[in-house]
């Protein structure tokens, strides 16, 4: 089984890309929405986060702006939350693997993947990029995102030119789908898994 990884920077396209994989037959585990899952409305971590930050869930689990503006510039904070939903992640990708332990190949959606020194555990690793002015266009068009707020994403995450050039492969989503989706045959042929991974 050849174990994949995918990373790329706030705005690049990333889900879209591991939806183009998926539908292509690799199961995508995607280490986001894990952590929403878990964060979410009666979700395994959430008691322990209102113990650590008093006031940060509710009803429908955390509250993502309220937890964001307690840990966001708070390296301490952000180190004692960290070390509570990482091994809760992993666990949930190792029953994953265990899940799909007759595939081919397996895709790992995880944003901060060189950030963390995550790159060793996989055969390879895709980044997906586009143009400056391309991310910033899609990341301040989301809801509640504002130019403070992507800035203090941005900070957190290594230079689209140092995970571009620290990649096995490289995935430019400026194109069109069609285009981002040539790039993503490319990439399963050059592994050996082709259609139907």
């Amino acid at each position: 089984m050849k174990k994949l990884a995918i990373t790329g920077s706030i705005g690049m396209g990333k889900s879209t890309v591991a939806a183009m994989f998926e539908q292509r037959g690799v199961p995508v585990f995607d280490a986001d929405a894990v952590v929403r899952r878990l964060q979410g409305p009666g979700g395994a971590l959430v008691p322990e986060i209102e113990r650590m930050f008093p006031g940060t869930t509710g009803e429908g689990g955390v509250d993502r702006d309220a937890l964001s503006k307690v840990v966001l510039g708070d390296p301490d904070k952000l180190s004692r939350l960290e070390a509570l939903v990482h091994p809760a992640v992993h666990h949930e990708r190792t029953r994953f693997i265990l899940e799909h332990g007759d595939r081919p190949a397996l895709l790992f959606d995880i944003p901060l993947l060189f950030e963390t020194g995550g790159e060793g555990q996989f055969d390879a690793v895709i980044t997906v990029s586009a143009p400056p002015e391309v991310q910033e266009k899609r990341v301040l068009a989301r809801p509640g995102m504002t130019p403070e707020k992507f800035a203090a994403i941005r900070a957190r995450q290594l230079p689209d030119a140092e995970k571009r050039a620290r990649a096995d492969h490289v995935i430019d989503t400026s194109g069109s789908l069609e285009d981002s989706e040539r790039q993503v045959e490319a990439i399963l042929a050059c592994l050996g898994l082709g259609q139907g991974a």
